[in-house]
């Protein structure tokens, strides 16, 4: 399937996936103007809306979406039932769509009932993981956080990053505020930098590129942990993506 991105709000993307009949599955539609455009554009036709969770930058545009294709199915978790869900999904889930697969990963953190659709390459991951960093921690807890980063950690190294908003420089340039000398995240500022004055998009990024400039998938880092120890004692992985998280909470 191809893969579009649909900017909304002030950094938001709305993805699109679509086969070569036009028909396609959207993806946290957080507000249906800019979807109904495209869709009348590229004269698609939607089968499918997947949720991710709650929030109404994700699901604000659902129900309007569902009242101009009355025959949409909507997929979501529990918690977006009231914003228009009406198939509910869980962890271990498969959802069949245009002859392709979605797993459910449950991935609270963000929210508790946060979940990602993986249909390989693609990940869909709303705010739990974000290129150079991972979402804000509104209803879970640091650890919850951690554990659904180490369940994505164990998809293939090839699988697309399509995560919900534009925050990758923000993201970068944190990660350079705790290791200023490091070779990758350098390097990977200078693409973004780029890109960014391009007003291009930084996503999708790949697992493998994130696995090599996001600090929060890299708590094993023997750098990273000789950092922390200039402030804190903490070394176990779990302690040092909490100790990240509230440094971001506040850069």
């Amino acid at each position: 399937m191809n893969l579009n991105s649909i900017s909304a709000f002030q950094d938001n993307y709305i993805w699109v996936l679509n086969d070569e009949q036009g028909k396609c599955i959207i993806v946290d539609p957080g507000e249906a103007e800019p979807v109904l455009k495209a869709l009348e554009t590229n004269q698609w036709t939607p089968e499918a809306i997947l949720l991710t969770h709650h929030h109404n930058d994700h699901v604000g545009g659902v129900k309007e979406l569902v009242k101009k294709y009355p025959d949409l199915v909507v997929y979501g978790p529990e918690e977006t039932q009231d914003k228009g869900t009406n198939r509910v999904v869980r962890e271990g889930d498969k959802v069949n769509i245009l002859k392709y697969e979605f797993s459910v990963i449950a991935t609270p953190g963000h929210t508790l009932g946060h979940i990602c659709f993986y249909c390989a390459p693609y990940l869909f991951c709303g705010d739990t993981l974000f290129s150079g960093g991972c979402g804000r921690l509104f209803e879970g807890t640091a650890r919850n956080m951690f554990d659904s980063f180490q369940k994505l950690n164990k998809l293939p190294a090839e699988t697309l990053i399509c995560c919900a908003h534009e925050y990758t420089l923000s993201n970068i340039k944190f990660s350079l505020s705790i290791l200023p000398s490091d070779d990758e995240l350098n390097r990977y500022c200078r693409k973004v930098k780029e890109l960014r004055a391009k007003n291009q998009s930084t996503l999708p990024s790949s697992l493998e590129n994130e696995r090599k400039i996001n600090l929060f998938l890299r708590t094993h880092d023997i750098d990273l942990k000789d950092k922390i120890k200039e402030e804190t004692n903490l070394q176990q992985p779990h302690q040092i993506f909490a100790w990240l998280r509230t440094k971001k909470d506040t850069f």
